[in-house]
């Protein structure tokens, strides 16, 4: 076993062992530009920059990331990510798997056993296997759900930082940065079976890679965000239903509010980012501001995003659709979501009608889109070719953006998309 590493305040930095180029630019203090975005409102977005050398770290493991974050503290703090953090380890650094989680009698095929639909019933599960499997889902979450306080920064060193593993959960914070960081695989051991008496039901997992809920002022800068490592898809069948075992990448719910996502790659996934969680969430309304530019969902099934009750400002953004596709721009209760000068591809099967789906929603404001390199209107298109189960979108969505950088054409953004979204990419 592994003796852990202390975590170390700035001032050390150079006793440790990291990479020549992770200290190329020091990206830590860096606070979002003015008017980048809904985050830029106010007061802006600052996150740690004013810690003191003593609440500056460099972590290297779980332990130091866990004693890093303190809990979630208030306290203006820099953590800056060196390497590759496995959330799924021990108090010594060791990996554990589901097996290391499972208590109480818990085991997937007694609990397949025991909540067959065909002798269930549509009733939902309970009994010794819930139980168990419930022990053995905190079991996990204390492991790997890591809380990030306010007036915090999060960084990653160099072009190879990755937290995996993980759900980074910002709850009921505030001024918080999160950049050049790759978050892979929040992946659930213990995904609980939802019946419904219209069907057969479905699977539900605990962990989006990285969750604001309540949080308020945030800016997510240049992540990598993704199912690396254990994709779905490959995923078996049971029940009759995917085993799913992530669920959001990003998910954004719960009143937060001031949201400022750019220069983001989401990758390999179904259900991308959720943005409002209910159709009766009404105190969200005037809240989930948020402005998407400048990032990527490639390979995403949907929600990309879904947006409920939000002012969400959606600019120079690139999709690169692929089979399995259900639809790209969720309108959902009550949303406000202004669409400009993003880049659509798909493959040839995929049409522009296939892209927009709306629930209850009433409105789309969209300009300069490109489909597979051509200009259309994704309004239009939805309305024309709508399967007669969703209503008619308005252009008029009651606000027009301010608080944004020079938006480009289309055609530029797609360019400048594919070769600097991410992590490892910060100019």
């Amino acid at each position: 076993m592994r003796k852990h590493q202390l975590i170390v305040p700035l001032a050390l930095l150079a006793a440790l062992s990291v990479p020549a180029h992770a200290e190329d630019r020091d990206i830590s203090r860096d606070t979002l530009p003015a008017d980048d975005g809904w985050a830029a409102y106010g007061t802006g977005t600052t996150g740690g920059s004013a810690a003191d050398d003593a609440h500056v770290f460099t972590v290297t493991d779980r332990a130091e990331l866990v004693r890093a974050l303190d809990g979630g503290s208030d306290a203006p703090k820099i953590i800056r990510i060196a390497g590759t953090i496995d959330a799924n380890t021990d108090d010594n650094g060791d990996h554990l798997d589901c097996a290391d989680y499972a208590t109480d009698g818990y085991s997937l095929s007694k609990y397949l056993a025991a909540y067959d639909p065909r002798t269930w019933g549509a009733a939902k599960p309970s009994g010794p296997q819930e139980e168990a499997r419930q022990a053995s889902a905190a079991q996990q979450a204390e492991r790997v759900v890591l809380n990030v306080g306010s007036n915090t920064t999060i960084v990653g060193l160099g072009s190879s930082a990755v937290l995996t593993g993980a759900s980074l959960q910002v709850k009921n914070a505030n001024n918080v940065i999160i950049r050049n960081l790759e978050l892979r695989d929040a992946y659930d051991c213990f995904p609980v079976w939802q019946p419904n008496t219209g069907g057969l039901g479905d699977w539900k997992t605990a962990y989006d890679t990285l969750w604001l809920t309540g949080a308020t002022h945030v800016w997510i800068d240049h992540i990598t965000a993704s199912d690396k490592g254990h994709p779905d898809a490959k995923e078996p069948t049971y029940f009759a239903r995917n085993y799913l075992r992530h669920d959001g990448l990003l998910d954004i719910t719960n009143g937060s509010d001031l949201i400022t996502v750019s220069w983001s790659r989401f990758a390999d996934h179904d259900k991308a980012m959720l943005i409002g969680n209910g159709d009766t969430a009404t105190g969200d309304r005037g809240k989930l501001r948020v402005t998407l530019h400048h990032n990527e969902f490639e390979s995403v099934v949907q929600r990309a995003p879904r947006v409920r009750f939000g002012q969400v400002h959606l600019y120079n953004n690139r999709y690169a659709v692929e089979d399995g596709h259900r639809y790209s721009l969720g309108v959902s209760t009550e949303s406000a979501l202004y669409a400009e000068n993003n880049a659509i591809h798909t493959p040839g099967h995929i049409e522009a009608a296939d892209l927009v789906k709306s629930w209850n929603g009433t409105a789309l404001h969209q300009t300069g889109t490109l489909f597979n390199g051509y200009p259309v209107d994704l309004l239009a298109i939805h309305n024309a070719y709508n399967s007669g189960s969703e209503r008619d979108l308005t252009a008029d969505v009651g606000w027009t953006p301010t608080l944004h950088a020079k938006i480009d054409s289309a055609e530029r953004a797609d360019r400048e998309v594919a070769r600097g979204a991410g992590a490892g990419r910060i100019p």
